[in-house]
């Protein structure tokens, strides 16, 4: 006895090939490049299969009988007792022309080697997709009744089998299994499609909500999801039982979910919020099919939808699959499975094994090189206030990952010496000397930056300048207003606007903006600066909006007390714990690596929702704060006739309640 495959070394093939090689018999696989034959020989060494029991064929799956030489025709043909037809194109994604390539034509021509070897059984492993949208209860015995065909994945799964049924001149029998994820034990899988398309979803909205939340949602047709385990298990069982050829086998789930009890199992997995009230999508089907496309396809729906959809990684056609209206027979599998101990387990048993190796493994965000270093490779970096503080501490860090910065400050001295521990820690490094609260200074900047380097990747408004004194005294000080606005929001809004341009032109970018924690707790003594960090929050918002289409990504720190120069000023600092320049530039590469809307404390967050929720209270915390602390002693004006008591038992008991906080 010996076996076939095409798709050898796909998912299914690999787990498909770990059962049959318990039984006797070699086992042949059609390997179309290197790529294939590598990943084999890989497969071969893990698992430690003896030499000559797995052998790579050379062939191709879109040429006539499979492309394979004479010689390999004359050695295998008689002694292949079960060829297995399992390569296809499994992708929602994948192009009509593409699909019909390689699951039409390539089934043709799998069907015409599997007569050419004289081969004892054809199986072809098709699809439930196979069915289209066909409305109801389709048995195993059906084919010609499937319905709505019109997406090629529904269509080419459904031809292909065709080719079976009237081409295939040597026994046959039929595989449809049902949306394949990975092992329900180890939740081992190779690729997101079906359900994990919405894990990333489920994702987000655990990371804004606590998983005891409860949450609306909707409720659709039935998931028939099946682990890559019981597939094979129940194909290679029902492959070598006797008197079974000419049918066709649903390896599906006989008591499968509908799609929001579904959502709800992973979201269990995944400590996500369960939805608890679910609205069936048939409650819209009173809305004649014309107004509905016809309100789908306007501009502004579409493209809502586009970009959302595209956010999260969900192909449109993915969709059609929460509104599913097959369930499907599978009593022929069972009673061909009956005494082998063979069953689907149910979901919920198996579902957090899925959702584990998904997050750890499979998730968009972490698959690929997710290091400070991988982010900023072929990246030009731009940083303001680069001379001293948060500034220098992340071309520092920068430069210990490879990155090529712009460093742009006022002080051209201070930024030779950046330049010079830059590339001593391995960073490329060029300077700007520029004052950017002065307008015509930017405009400069931005036009030599553009001409010099071509574009900027990655822009890091960080200089700013901060006033701590309180509105008694500011009354006649105007111009501590305008200064501030001038550097924190009208220089950093100039350059952005400089650069966006490029951004876009080039294909993508990132605006990362430092603002303060004080925006979040609304700290008092800081109205100057606050209100000028407030207007460039608000900025980046509306532009986040605007430009999200065009993969230009926006970031706004809200930046903690960092034990820089700028506050070295005021020696009630001194007993007010902050952070280190270093780790704000951590909280810098976790934005550039991640992207994120927005990288605010705990203790910032809490701040804006105790504002939001108990606005008297807070307004009472922060007045105590802003009558315990007084102006800096720089910034009196005889107004305030206290001494500052920066060392004071209680001074320091508060600040270290309101750790972080500008006080």
């Amino acid at each position: 006895m010996a076996y076939f495959l095409t798709g050898g070394t796909g998912f299914l093939g690999r787990n498909l090939i770990t059962r049959l090689l318990k039984r006797e018999g070699n086992i042949y696989v059609l390997c179309h490049d290197k790529l294939a034959r590598d990943r084999l020989a890989a497969y071969q060494e893990e698992h430690n299969i003896p030499k000559g029991r797995l052998t790579a064929v050379q062939g191709n799956l879109t040429e006539e009988g499979l492309g394979l030489s004479e010689s390999d025709i004359a050695t295998l043909k008689g002694n292949i007792s079960h060829f297995f037809h399992l390569a296809a194109i499994y992708d929602l994604k994948a192009s009509a022309k593409v699909q019909e390539a390689v699951n039409i034509e390539g089934t043709q021509n799998a069907v015409d080697g599997a007569a050419l070897l004289n081969a004892g059984c054809f199986h072809h492993i098709s699809s439930i997709a196979s069915a289209g949208l066909y409305e109801g209860h389709f048995r195993e015995d059906m084919f010609e009744e499937a319905e709505n065909l019109d997406h090629p994945y529904f269509s080419t799964k459904h031809l292909s089998e065709k080719v079976v049924r009237e081409k295939c001149t040597v026994p046959f029998r039929i595989y449809r299994p049902g949306m394949v994820v990975g092992d329900s034990k180890t939740g081992v899988a190779d690729r997101v499609d079906g359900p994990y398309y919405f894990f990333k979803m489920l994702q987000r909205i655990r990371n804004v909500l606590p998983a005891w939340m409860p949450t609306i949602g909707l409720e659709g047709g039935f998931l028939n999801i099946v682990p890559v385990d019981f597939v094979t298990d129940a194909l290679d069982h029902i492959a070598h039982k006797n008197e079974l050829d000419g049918q066709c086998f649903h390896l599906t789930d006989p008591k499968p979910y509908r799609s929001g009890e579904v959502l709800n199992i992973f979201a269990e997995a995944g400590h996500a919020p369960r939805m608890a009230v679910r609205f069936d999508t048939r409650l819209f089907s009173f809305i004649p099919n014309q107004v509905r496309n016809a309100i789908l396809s306007l501009p502004t729906i579409k493209q809502i939808a586009d970009v959302t959809m595209k956010d999260l990684g969900i192909p449109s056609s993915a969709l059609q699959f929460f509104a599913y209206p097959t369930d499907f027979d599978c009593r022929e599998t069972q009673k061909a499975l009956k005494g082998s101990g063979i069953e689907c387990p149910r979901l919920p048993t198996y579902a957090p094994a899925i959702w584990d190796y998904w997050e750890r493994t499979l998730d968009p965000e972490i698959s690929g090189d997710r290091s400070l270093a991988g982010r900023v490779k072929d990246k030009i970096i731009l940083i303001t206030g680069a001379s001293s503080g948060i500034g220098q501490a992340t071309a520092f860090k920068l430069a210990e990952n490879g990155g090529e910065m712009i460093l742009v400050a006022r002080d051209e001295e201070k930024l030779a010496h950046t330049k010079l521990e830059v590339e001593k820690r391995g960073g490329i490094a060029h300077t700007y000397q520029c004052d950017l609260s002065a307008i015509e200074q930017i405009e400069k900047l931005t036009e030599d930056v553009l001409e010099n380097h071509g574009r900027v990747d990655i822009l890091i408004n960080n200089a700013g300048r901060s006033i701590r004194r309180s509105i008694a005294n500011s009354i006649d000080r105007f111009h501590d207003f305008e200064r501030t606005m001038q550097l924190n929001y009208f220089g950093s809004l100039k350059l952005t606007l400089g650069l966006l341009p490029s951004m876009e032109a080039n294909g993508g970018g990132h605006v990362i903006n430092i603002s303060s924690i004080g925006v979040l707790t609304n700290a008092p003594r800081f109205s100057a600066y606050v209100a000028s960090k407030a207007a460039l929050d608000a900025f980046t918002r509306c532009a986040a909006s605007e430009y999200s289409d065009v993969n230009v990504n926006f970031t706004t720190i809200n930046m903690p007390l960092v034990r820089t120069p700028m506050i070295a000023p005021t020696k009630i600092y001194q007993s007010v714990p902050t952070l280190t320049p270093d780790e704000a530039a951590d909280m810098l590469a976790t934005a550039i690596i991640d992207k994120p809307k927005r990288i605010a404390t705990n203790l910032g967050i809490f701040g804006q929702l105790v504002h939001a929720l108990f606005p008297k209270l807070a307004e009472i915390i922060m007045n105590s704060s802003f009558r315990m602390f007084p102006d800096s002693k720089e910034s009196e004006q005889g107004k305030e006739a206290r001494s500052e008591k920066a060392s004071s038992a209680e001074l320091i008991a508060f600040s270290a309640l309101l750790k972080g906080i500008h006080l």
